[in-house]
């Protein structure tokens, strides 16, 4: 593509040393800039991308996308633009020939549930006989059964993203993507272009807020993915959220919208619901009539995220025998309320928000027996959001009978920290109720000799991941494996 076809609709401030040179590609980071790219120049929090230009240059690079002039050679043209982190989606948009507009794209966002949701999706489309391709936490992968592949972040830079989708509908010839959008994807505009058929709100509580400072803002950035919905597009929101009326409010008129909930009036209700070992079973309720529904899946949450998928499959024209179809068969999610023992039941759940945590304790304390006691190890992630430290450490202490404080990913912070933050939310430190070991492996262990055959483990905040990220290195590190090796003689 020539350089003045990829910047025609772009509002640029100035042209520099400009020449119509071919572009092969597009790139931001300097070592991985090849022949023909396009280097962006980004401005971080740590970096600035300006300051590579010349490295991009030497790698290859044909022409430059800046927000001011850099020195460098007089050959390369220079395209200058207020904020290249917000317009570089408008140029891989471009690039790629804005391969959203001819996909089915389903954008799901929230703070807890995104990942299974999206999941779910899938498998409904899958029963109704049509391929999707999902996008999120775990990478991507074109179907349900295949594997998944790396995509760096739970929504990937603009670049990768569009030519993931475009790779999607020219090569694997899939029509329908469900992807997850985060709060980041969108105030950065990773998503920038992406034309969405359907946007889907799971729930908004406190997360990221090193990042967004109030939860106001949160909500603007998760608020994004509404306000951009066009003509012919939907809206599914959980109508018992905080937040719902807001969002609501959000989406553009024009817009269809459905609502899914519990305690509320919505469109697509549950009710009478129960929980066993076996998973949750409840009556569903919609304009079309009442149907029993039984999930392999447990928790309150599982019902939430049932619910959306089963609202966004209406909204999409799915018919509802075959969503609950789907849904009946999913047996669960990587590192979502995974059992991986069963004397005494050991659960991993990717849970690290006072939300989440909330949610899969009250969860298992639902398939605690009566002569069982639950069992809570957890920590926080270092370089997040602090303030949410001594919440969780005050919901584990109401919920659970007993708790291990150890580590996540202390990444640049020290460990204890971390944990002293935590410990601040308890009402008192009863080593009778308490243990603190910052080693996460030595703390799996010691569930060992804490826990009894009737008791319910829920080991928090890492999930599906299989690494710990320390200070100077990342290691291998998968709760699952530790609990299995733990609980060897009962492990799944």
């Amino acid at each position: 593509m020539k350089l003045d076809e990829l910047i025609e609709h772009l509002n640029y401030k100035d042209l520099i040393n400009f020449k119509n040179v071919e572009i092969s590609g597009i790139s931001y980071n300097s070592k991985t800039t090849k022949k023909g790219d396009i280097f962006v120049c980004l401005t971080g929090e740590y970096t600035d991308g300006h300051m590579f230009a010349k490295d991009a240059i030497a790698n290859g690079a044909t022409a430059l996308f800046v927000e001011h002039g850099v020195e460098a050679d007089k050959s390369i043209p220079q395209v200058v633009v207020s904020d290249t982190r917000h317009q570089i989606a408008n140029i891989a948009d471009r690039f790629y020939s804005s391969p959203s507009r001819g996909l089915n794209l389903i954008g799901i966002t929230g703070t807890n549930g995104k990942t299974t949701v999206t999941h779910l999706i899938q498998k409904i489309f899958e029963q109704n006989e049509q391929k999707c391709a999902l996008i999120g936490t775990l990478g991507y992968k074109l179907s349900s059964t295949g594997e998944y592949r790396d995509a760096k972040h739970t929504t990937p830079q603009a670049p990768e993203l569009q030519a993931t989708l475009r790779m999607i509908k020219d090569v694997e010839k899939i029509d329908n993507v469900v992807m997850e959008v985060s709060s980041h994807a969108l105030e950065q505009n990773r998503v920038g272009g992406c034309c969405f058929d359907g946007a889907v709100l799971t729930n908004l509580t406190q997360d990221h807020l090193d990042y967004h400072i109030t939860m106001d803002n949160y909500f603007e950035a998760k608020a994004l993915l509404f306000k951009g919905l066009q003509e012919g597009a939907y809206a599914v929101i959980n109508a018992d959220d905080e937040y719902a009326e807001r969002f609501l409010n959000a989406v553009p008129e024009g817009i269809r919208r459905y609502t899914y909930g519990v305690k509320k009036s919505a469109d697509v209700q549950a009710q009478d619901i129960h929980f066993s070992l076996n998973g949750a079973e409840f009556k569903l309720v919609t304009k079309d009539g009442e149907f029993p529904v039984n999930l392999h899946m447990n928790g309150m949450f599982s019902v939430y995220n049932v619910l959306a998928a089963i609202t966004t499959a209406i909204a999409a024209g799915i018919d509802l025998k075959v969503a609950l179809k789907a849904l009946e068969n999913v047996k669960g999610v990587a590192g979502r309320f995974e059992v991986v023992a069963k004397k005494p039941l050991v659960i991993v759940d990717y849970a690290h928000t006072p939300d989440g945590l909330e949610n899969v304790l009250n969860s298992a304390r639902e398939i605690t027996p009566k002569e069982g006691k639950l069992i809570c190890l957890f920590g926080c992630g270092g370089d997040r959001d602090a303030t949410k430290r001594p919440k969780m450490g005050a919901i584990a202490e109401r919920i659970a009978d007993k708790i291990v404080i150890t580590s996540d990913n202390p990444r640049s912070e020290d460990p204890q920290q971390i944990i002293t933050d935590i410990i601040a939310g308890l009402k008192s430190v009863n080593q009778e109720k308490v243990t603190v070991e910052p080693d996460r492996g030595q703390a799996i262990a010691l569930l060992k000799t804490i826990a009894e055959n009737n008791d319910v483990i829920v080991i928090a905040g890492k999930g599906h991941e299989d690494y710990q990220i320390l200070k100077d290195r990342t290691i291998h590190f998968d709760d699952r494996e530790e609990a299995r090796k733990v609980f060897e003689g009962s492990a799944i």
